[in-house]
Formats: structure tokens, C-alpha cells, sequence
């Protein structure tokens, strides 16, 4: 095409568009105002290449697993002794490892969690100096405890087909230990047997992950990250050697448990999973009442405040027991133990039928003021309304288990603060329990991505308290989205892909819980709507069931199943921060006519992107909403509209629900002169 016919082309199309700022003007009125300077820049909001790549055989470009994806599988009997004096803990555990992978393994790598408590430590070391005087303090760390920490490992033994054993050479690095082996594991579903005995002795309190509370009638021990643990190879990153050093949590491969757990007779073991020795362990009376609770709606109790202290409510003529359980399909295993529990118990009801129970262990010192009482209701009512919701809850058992731990989720097992009361307890039950979905069903890394985990379970959780007995526990009214964002977009503040690690811990609560935990309840009440938003969510987390989903996977997943591009939320919410500020420039009538409509400016003056929402008031009272999408701001930075008023417009204001994260609501309101 000549130059000369390219011209024409770009006149006619200004002139058909109305492109050029003359014809945007309305008939008989000045030319408005310059819009204000921005920084919005609508290549950057809605550019091209938000993926780094196309979809795979192992990874779809629907946001599904593809039909190559592959992942290993741990499999562990694991055994324990608990002393209660020393508190020494004693293990061995026999490891089934299945190579599912394209590749040969030559070696393997694990978790050695219990090595961040050594004084020598990685994690120890990288701890803040804080106060005055100055002193090591942290949530991720043990206190700084002096005593001898970290596991033993005394032996790992390659194990034959037969049975028979050979010593393998480790190395243990760290948090980590990398184990050699003779030759390599076949890929496509080749296995190793390994056996491994270690010990270690638990700090007191384990960055707020594990610990030992003293009451007065015993020791309660809740016991987490106690056997070596293997790393997940994957077709991201390969092995995932991340060190342990407290920030960020974990990424555990799938398969199933066997566990016996050794005590003192006088305390009773809860665990990860399914009992398979309750006669062993429970007197007569407690089986009947075990039995009692699993039909139960109300809570049942198995062992009474009264009854702590009473030597008949445990079985007579052992100094220890063996406690045997099981849980499938789960890519951990925890567990308590304390001659101080009271136990009660309630059946929960799933979609399914399934049979699962609601347990909770406490001591004396948390029930009556405190709400303990309860925490089998809150245990029952989150996990029936997120099974029915979203997914339903896989194992046979959820118990609750009170202690040093604030707050810390297991497989079937959570640990929380003794002194929580009330709606603090809700809340906490609420949340370690939400995290049955995110992550112990959908196995993001954690280690990488702490917001795949902390913040969707903090969206579903807003959605579970509110359903709570008729909102009990829900607060007054919606987030106040204009001041959070102000908090969420704070200049200098990291953003959410951040490793957990790599953020100040002062900024954790904001960008790996409440800040994606917000951009959920945005895209669900705002963006999408509750049927695209649920139906796309779902979808994510049956596709990514028991399975190692990356953010990718799970942007693309929403987009696909929730039929929106929506990468412009992507960039600006969850990749950079940046901040929204959309202002309301001006009012102007046809005519200089009310009864013949209004020209409405906006304009668009930070870098984020979202839809809009105006409500207009006439000077008679009357409100009305106006709802504009996205994608005005899709090739502009300011945006004018016709609205069919027929009187004059006493005001328009911008987000009145305060929905949005407008961090600057001085221009929100246009209002009439």
C-alpha cells in the first residue's frame, strides 16, 4: 500500500472513530481540562507475554496437569519413642522412594529440619538483632535455646529385595542431607528402599511449628518436621534444596504413612490419621464413648477434665504403649502426646458419606474459661463447609491439638495456642484446618511461594467464618479496601512472588496472607462474580489435587475455567506492587443540559488496572451505579462516557463500597459547584 493511500486510511479511521479530542467534545462546550499527570501506562497493564511459555506436555496451557506430568512418591513407616524426662525422641524409619521421573537418580536429597535449632545453624545465624539491648528475636527459631539440637542420624541402610542391608555414605548439610547411592534409581516408576535411625531432642518452642508445653499435669509434646523427610524432585526445579532457615514452610512429595509412636502408658498419642489399636490404648469406658462420638453431631467426651488426674483413665499394667496410625495419601504426619490431655470427639458430616471425626486434645488449664470446650464444634463446622464448598476432606481424622503452638497445620493434625479463647480459637482451628486445601491437597511449594498456601486458605477462611453459626465470629462489615490497599501497595514494599525468605518478616502477614487472600475476594465479588470465581477454583483444586502446581498453573487455570484474560490482575496485584488511583476529573452536559445527559471524566493515575464502579446522585436524591469494565483502561489513560441523566448530578463518586485498593480517596468524589 502506498504512502500516499496510508494517509487517507488514518484520516478516514479518526474520523469514523472519533478519535481525535474535537470530536470527543460536546456541541456548544469548551474543550475540558487537561487530564493530570499519570503513571499509568496501558502497554505495561495489559501487554503481551505475561507467560514466560507455552504449555507443555507436563504442564497444559489450560492450567491442568498435562498429560506427561509426573511426580515422585515417598512412601514411610515410621516408628518413635517418646522420654518424657529427657525428651529425647528415638526413631527409625524405612523409606520407600518411587522415581516416576524421565531421569536416572543417582542420589537423593532430604529434610533435615531439626538441624535449624543447632546453635550452628543457617537459620540461626540469619536472626535479627532486635530491641534495646539488642537481642536474637524471630518467630522462625527456637528462642535460643542451648541444648543439643539437630537429628542424629546413626545409620542409612540401602535395603535388598530380600531384605538384606548395606550401609550408604551421606552427607549432611545443613538442613539438608544429600545420600548416595550405589547405583541409579531407574526412571518411570523405579524404587529405592532406605532405612534410617536417628534421634534428636525437640526445643521447647520450634518456630511456632513445634514444641513442648509445660502444665500441671505434664508435659504436652506436639511433634512436627521429626523424621528425615524427602525432597521433592519435580520438572520445575529438580531437586528442591532450599535450606530450612524458618521463613518459609515446606514442599513435601505424596504417599502413604505408617505410624507407631511409643509413650509412657499414662499419656495418649493423637496423630496424623486413622487409630488401628484403640483397644490397646483406651480403656473399656473410652472405646464405648469413642464409639458414641463417631455417630455424634454434638461433641462427646472420651476423657474428662476429672479424669486427668484418675490413673483408671489409662490402661493399667504398662509403663509405655505403642499407639498404631495410618493416613493415606498425604505428604506429611505429625502428632502430640501429653499424660495431660482431655480428649472429646464428634462425627463430621461429608458430602460423601464418608466416616471422619473431629477431635480435639487439651490440657485442664485451657477448658472452661477458655474455649477449648469448643474447639471440636469449630474443628467439625470448617471442615464440613470447606468440603462441601471447595473439596472434600480426605483423611478419617481432624484433631486439634493444644499446646505451645500458635498455630501450625499437619495432614489430619493441627497444633494451636492452650490460652486461645473464643472467637481467637475460631479463627485459629479455622485456619489451620483451611490449610487441609492449601496445601495438604493442593502440594504448592511452599518454600517458594508462600501465598499459594497462606493466602487462598486466608480467602476460604473469610468464607467459612462467615458462615460460622450465622457469622458469630464475622466482623462488621467488608475490608475497607481503600485503606488496605494503602497498606498492600506501600512503596518499597516487596511483592508477593518474593520467596518467603526474602521478605522482611514484618512484611510476611501482609504479602503471603492478606494481600492475595484481598486479590481472591476481589476477583471473586468483584471481577468474576461468585459462579466464575467458585467454579474456576474448584476446578484448580481438582486438577492440582495431591499434586505440585506452580503459580502459572494456577493463573492459567483461573483464566481458562473462569473464561477471563485476566493478566492485567496478575501483574498488577500478585507480580509487582504497584498502587491504584482513579479520580473523578469532571461533569459536563449535553448542551449545557441536564435533562440531555452528562459527560463523566475519569482518569486513570497509578499503575494498576481495575474495573470500575460510580455512583451518581442527582440533586433530587435519586443514586444510581454505573459499572464500567476493565478494559477501558485498556488503551487509555483517562475515560469519558455518556450517562443518561435527566436532572442535575449533585455528585460521583468513585468505589463507594470501598472495594477496590484506591489508595488516595481525595479525588474519589466529584461534586457539584
Amino acid at each position: 500500500m502506498k504512502l500516499k493511500l496510508l494517509a487517507g486510511f488514518a484520516l478516514a479511521f479518526i474520523a469514523v472513530t472519533g478519535v481525535s479530542q474535537a470530536q470527543q467534545t460536546p456541541a456548544g462546550q469548551t474543550t475540558p481540562a487537561a487530564p493530570p499527570a499519570s503513571n499509568y501506562d496501558y502497554h505495561e497493564a495489559f501487554g503481551p507475554y505475561f507467560y514466560g511459555k507455552n504449555g507443555s506436555e507436563y504442564r497444559a496451557a489450560d492450567g491442568e496437569p498435562g498429560p506427561k506430568y509426573w511426580q515422585n512418591r515417598a512412601d514411610y513407616q515410621l516408628a518413635a519413642s517418646l522420654n518424657d524426662q529427657t525428651n529425647e525422641i528415638t526413631g527409625s524409619e524405612v523409606l520407600t522412594y518411587t522415581n516416576n521421573s524421565p531421569q536416572k537418580l543417582g542420589y537423593l536429597w532430604m529434610n533435615l529440619e531439626q538441624n535449624l535449632f543447632r546453635q550452628d545453624s543457617r537459620g540461626t545465624a540469619i536472626v535479627p538483632l532486635l530491641g534495646n539491648p539488642p537481642k536474637p528475636i524471630s518467630r522462625n527459631w527456637g528462642r535460643g535455646q542451648d541444648f543439643d539440637a539437630g537429628f542424629k542420624i546413626k545409620s542409612i541402610k540401602l535395603v535388598g529385595l530380600k531384605g538384606a542391608t548395606t550401609d550408604l555414605k551421606f552427607l549432611v548439610s545443613d538442613t539438608r542431607m544429600q545420600v548416595y547411592l550405589p547405583k541409579e534409581v531407574p526412571s518411570d516408576g523405579g524404587q529405592v528402599k532406605l532405612k534410617i535411625e536417628y534421634s534428636f531432642i525437640p526445643p521447647n518452642y520450634g518456630s511456632d511449628r513445634m514444641g513442648i508445653q509445660e502444665t500441671k499435669n505434664g508435659k504436652i509434646f506436639q511433634i512436627a518436621q521429626w523424621y528425615p523427610r524427602m525432597c521433592v524432585y519435580d520438572d520445575i526445579y529438580g531437586w528442591n534444596t532450599i535450606p530450612y532457615s524458618g521463613p518459609g514452610e515446606f514442599y513435601l512429595e505424596y504417599g502413604d504413612f505408617d505410624l507407631n509412636i511409643t509413650a509412657p502408658a499414662s499419656h495418649i498419642v493423637v496423630a496424623s490419621g486413622e487409630l488401628l489399636n484403640p483397644q490397646e490404648v483406651y480403656t473399656p469406658m473410652q472405646l464405648k464413648r469413642w464409639a458414641e462420638a463417631e455417630k455424634s453431631e454434638k461433641t462427646v467426651i472420651i476423657r474428662s477434665a476429672s479424669e486427668v488426674t484418675d490413673p483408671a483413665s489409662r490402661p493399667a499394667g504398662k509403663k509405655t504403649l505403642t499407639w498404631h496410625f495410618k493416613i493415606k495419601n498425604a505428604r506429611d504426619a505429625s502428632w502430640g502426646s501429653s499424660a495431660a490431655f482431655i480428649i472429646d470427639a464428634a462425627k463430621m458430616d461429608l458430602p460423601s458419606g464418608k466416616k471422619s471425626t473431629a477431635i480435639s486434645a487439651y490440657p485442664i488449664e485451657s477448658d472452661g474459661v477458655n474455649a477449648w470446650g469448643r474447639s471440636t464444634e469449630y474443628v467439625k463446622k470448617s471442615i464440613e463447609y470447606n468440603s462441601k464448598q471447595w473439596f472434600e476432606f480426605p483423611y478419617p481424622a481432624a484433631t486439634a491439638v493444644a499446646g505451645i503452638v500458635g498455630g501450625m497445620e499437619y495432614p489430619g493434625i493441627v497444633f494451636c495456642g492452650a490460652g486461645a479463647t473464643k472467637g481467637n480459637l475460631w479463627g485459629v482451628n479455622d485456619h489451620e484446618f483451611g490449610h487441609t486445601w492449601f496445601p495438604m491437597i493442593v502440594g504448592s511449594n511452599e518454600r517458594m511461594y508462600g501465598w499459594m498456601d497462606e493466602g487462598f486458605n486466608t480467602f476460604i477462611n473469610t468464607l467459612s467464618t462467615a458462615d460460622f453459626n450465622n457469622g458469630e465470629y464475622k466482623g462488621k462489615g467488608s475490608m475497607n479496601m481503600h485503606r488496605a490497599g494503602a497498606a498492600f501497595t506501600a512503596p518499597g514494599l516487596e511483592t508477593m512472588l518474593s520467596q518467603p525468605a526474602n521478605l522482611k518478616e514484618r512484611n510476611t502477614g501482609t504479602l503471603l496472607y492478606s494481600k492475595p487472600g484481598a486479590g481472591l475476594t476481589m476477583l471473586r465479588e468483584v471481577i468474576l462474580g461468585h459462579d466464575r470465581f467458585d467454579f474456576a477454583f474448584r476446578t484448580y483444586i481438582a486438577k492440582w489435587a495431591f499434586k505440585h502446581p506452580t503459580p502459572d498453573d494456577f493463573f492459567r487455570t483461573m483464566e481458562n475455567a473462569g473464561g477471563e484474560n485476566l493478566q492485567w490482575f496478575w501483574r498488577g496485584w500478585f507480580i509487582n506492587n504497584w498502587r491504584l488511583d482513579v479520580a473523578v476529573r469532571s461533569v459536563e452536559y449535553v448542551d449545557n443540559d441536564p435533562s440531555k445527559g452528562a459527560y463523566i471524566t475519569i482518569d486513570n493515575l497509578e499503575k494498576m488496572a481495575m474495573p470500575v464502579i460510580l455512583e451518581v446522585k442527582t440533586v433530587s436524591g435519586k443514586t444510581d451505579r454505573v459499572k464500567l469494565p476493565v478494559e477501558i483502561w485498556e488503551r487509555n489513560n483517562s475515560w469519558k462516557f455518556k450517562y443518561p441523566s435527566t436532572e442535575a448530578i449533585e455528585s460521583v463518586t468513585y468505589d463507594p463500597d470501598k472495594a477496590l485498593p484506591d489508595f488516595n480517596e481525595a479525588n474519589n468524589v466529584w461534586t457539584k459547584q
